[in-house]
């Protein structure tokens, strides 16, 4: 066994999310959903299962099947969307949990292997994404050349995300979370290499950070500001995304970000020492309000971190995949089970459901 840590135990208010503890479930794809993009009784039990977290964010989700990055994701557009994940949040409440939708439009990350029949490919400019997505029907496929949204379609993505809120809260969530990092259409518009476009919503850093912005201030008014949420890594190259210099462009986009009252910012460490950014740092400086940090932390080292007020809660991905009773192994210093990567995108129970409790 090893120490248990004490912080990370301490009760905490992130805007109107009032946090048991600071440990926090980290939104992971899974691919377990219907192909209609429905959540099903696995997704129930899964996230039923984590329910000791201070708060659990939900795994990325499409506001629109435009929005569909990957085969088997979730999204929050139709009635049975909504309903369907209402079953989980219900099981998530019952066991005195809080849970947060991520919201995630795929932008130029996508196939129409994976889409129905003619939903387009979007971008704000059109500049195919290196790399291939795995498809159900077809395997491996390279990602479509997007289609350039109109300033008119972009305004329309952004009340799509509103609404994308709403159903969230009608679906039983306590507040929502916008993915803005892994090379999805948010970081697309702010990066230099996927954004060439010469309206308002692109150019310079400002410009290009508006969209994002948008898209925070319209959930915030659709659900209220303190239950929304934006995550960012800055220097993420994932999913082919380059920025001139991505350091400045995160810092615009925090300070925008930080005239709304957020819940929070959900910031990832930067990958890698060739970056040369120092994702915590830059956020303390530049956003001045409530953090979650993520990405590779074990139990002391998040308890370490909140014992100097780096932030104020810590997420796990990971740790949460093997270990769906992780706050009380963390809280009684058991050790940690790893997880199955063979089985992270996989339908089924295996290596979703079925990983043990120390009991």
């Amino acid at each position: 066994m090893t120490t248990p840590p004490v912080h990370l135990f301490e009760p905490v208010r992130l805007g109107a999310l009032a946090l048991r503890n600071r440990v926090v479930m980290a939104p992971m794809t899974r691919n377990r959903a219907d192909p209609d993009g429905t959540s099903n009784a696995l997704m129930v039990e899964y996230y039923a299962q984590r329910a000791g977290a201070g708060l659990i964010v939900a795994e990325g989700t499409w506001p629109s099947v435009t929005g569909q990055a990957y085969c088997r994701q979730p999204g929050i557009e139709t009635a049975a969307h909504i309903a369907g994940w209402k079953r989980v949040t219900d099981a998530v409440h019952a066991r005195g949990g809080l849970i947060v939708l991520q919201i995630m439009h795929g932008g130029r990350i996508g196939s129409r292997a994976i889409k129905p029949a003619g939903v387009e490919t979007v971008g704000p400019s059109a500049i195919q994404a290196a790399g291939e997505v795995y498809t159900d029907a077809a395997g491996m496929q390279p990602f479509d050349p997007p289609r350039a949204l109109s300033t008119i379609e972009v305004r329309d993505v952004v009340r799509e995300h509103a609404q994308a809120a709403r159903n969230a809260r009608e679906a039983g969530f306590d507040g929502v979370e916008l993915h803005g990092t892994s090379g999805y259409l948010s970081i697309q518009f702010l990066s230099t290499g996927s954004n060439r476009r010469e309206d308002e919503y692109g150019g310079s850093a400002a410009n290009r950070a508006r969209f994002a912005y948008e898209c925070l201030a319209a959930m915030a008014e659709a659900i209220g500001a303190d239950r929304v949420g934006l995550r960012l890594c800055p220097g993420n190259s994932f999913n082919d995304i380059h920025d001139e210099d991505s350091a400045a462009s995160h810092a615009e986009l925090m300070r925008q970000a930080a005239t709304l009252g957020l819940a929070y910012l959900h910031v990832m460490r930067s990958p890698g020492a060739a970056v040369g950014i120092d994702a915590f740092a830059l956020a303390q400086r530049e956003y001045r309000g409530n953090l979650i940090l993520n990405d590779g932390f074990d139990g002391a080292e998040a308890d370490a971190a909140m014992a100097a007020g780096t932030g104020a809660a810590v997420s796990f991905a990971r740790h949460f995949v093997a270990n769906p009773d992780l706050v009380q192994r963390l809280g009684e210093g058991q050790p940690l089970a790893k997880f199955d990567r063979r089985t992270l995108y996989t339908p089924g129970a295996a290596g979703y459901t079925d990983y043990p409790v120390v009991g």
